[in-house]
């Protein structure tokens, strides 16, 4: 058997721990593809990120042992698939919720105290967890164990406890399962996702429960985690930008350029991973069918090939170049769901405040791979 090269970094090294982005950003220009035992090989260039992205027939995405609908699939398998979630996300039910979105974030922030306050705790957690269970309306029941759960999968992830977190993926299925039975027991049909999943067809026949837990577990678990992470980053940024925050607050028309913007400095969600199908070249690396790569959207979009001071904050930028929601035919389906849900919540915390400022001697704890931004963030809230 042929030895593996050499490891070329330590993903879960403290000092990467402590500060990925500036561990990607030096790993870029000395090492754009680096390997190493926990991510196999990882992709930290814009272009060659791009390049995988646009060739799904040479890099799957059919990387886990487990059903992943239609994330984890690939062509033809995925193509109609993809077209039944796309239902779920058009342009007409995003705006129906719009306005039910900014009710949810709009008592959240009424709830926020004046004063110093941990942040995700107190804000952020909560509100990724109302907004979610309104866009599926979900019951109230659901907040305080959807919390307690969120709460119990970050200490699982930061302790990379792998017995933990499977026992954690068990038991957010068995939340979706009883949403299942519930709706079942329904005297009368509603129009729900959940429902409406129940009612669905993939090549004619109705869809598996294990199918329809796979979709749901894909649309909320992760959204859970990038949602709460963006409320963070995106208080957290404007915190340390007070002249931005003021600027957003009287011209709310530019949040939409502003979140990306921000969420492109510093991501929500650091990567993603993709196996090869055939024989292929990336960055000067050969690779054969089979080997596993992990695509750095965290370095990517801070790429100073495309964009200058990976730093700096600029809200003309071309939005095609922004990887923060995919590209190509796996681009997330629920983007403008995430847009709109970020938009009307951030916009509200600008509303319902006069001033985001950071607490001194309290830096914020990082968050811990593969979820970006923080884990506690102290804020002073009037």
């Amino acid at each position: 058997m042929q030895s593996l090269p050499e490891e070329d970094w330590d993903p879960r090294a403290p000092e990467v721990l402590a500060d990925p982005l500036r561990a990607y950003d030096a790993l870029r220009g000395r090492c754009p593809v680096a390997r190493s035992d926990y991510l196999n090989w990882s992709v930290f260039r814009h272009a060659d990120v791009v390049r995988v992205l646009h060739a799904p027939e040479v890099f799957g995405n059919g990387v886990s042992r487990h059903a992943s609908i239609p994330n984890g699939m690939d062509a033809p398998e995925h193509t109609p698939w993809r077209a039944l979630v796309e239902r779920y996300f058009t342009p007409a039910r995003v705006a129906a919720f719009q306005p039910v979105a900014r009710a949810v974030a709009r008592a959240c922030v009424q709830a926020l105290p004046e004063g110093e306050l941990e942040w995700m705790d107190a804000f952020a957690q909560d509100c990724a967890v109302r907004l979610l269970c309104a866009f599926m309306q979900w019951p109230a029941q659901l907040h305080a164990p959807l919390r307690d759960w969120m709460r119990r999968s970050q200490a699982a992830t930061l302790a990379g406890d792998r017995e933990a977190l499977g026992a954690l993926a068990r038991e957010f299925d068995g939340h979706i399962r009883g949403q299942l039975d519930a709706r079942r027991a329904q005297a009368q049909p509603s129009d729900d996702p959940t429902s409406r999943l129940l009612r669905d067809e993939i090549d004619g026949r109705p869809l598996r429960d294990e199918e329809i837990v796979s979709i749901v577990r894909n649309w909320t678990a992760g959204e859970l985690s990038t949602l709460a992470a963006s409320l963070g980053i995106l208080a957290h940024y404007l915190a340390a930008q007070p002249e931005l925050q003021q600027r957003l607050r009287a011209q709310p028309a530019l949040l939409r350029p502003a979140i990306d913007e921000i969420l492109r400095i510093h991501p929500p969600l650091l990567s993603n991973r993709r196996v090869v199908r055939q024989p292929a070249c990336v960055a000067g690396r050969a690779f054969v069918a089979g080997e596993r790569l992990t695509l750095m959207w965290a370095s990517a979009n801070r790429d100073e090939a495309v964009f200058g001071d990976p730093d700096a904050f600029r809200i003309d930028r071309d939005p095609a170049l922004n990887l923060l929601y995919g590209a190509g035919v796996h681009v997330c389906p629920g983007a403008e769901l995430s847009r709109v849900q970020l938009g009307v919540a951030l916009e509200e915390v600008l509303a319902g405040t006069r001033r985001l400022a950071p607490v001194a001697g309290r830096a914020p704890v990082p968050a811990r791979y593969p979820v970006g931004g923080w884990s506690e963030i102290m804020l002073a809230v009037s």
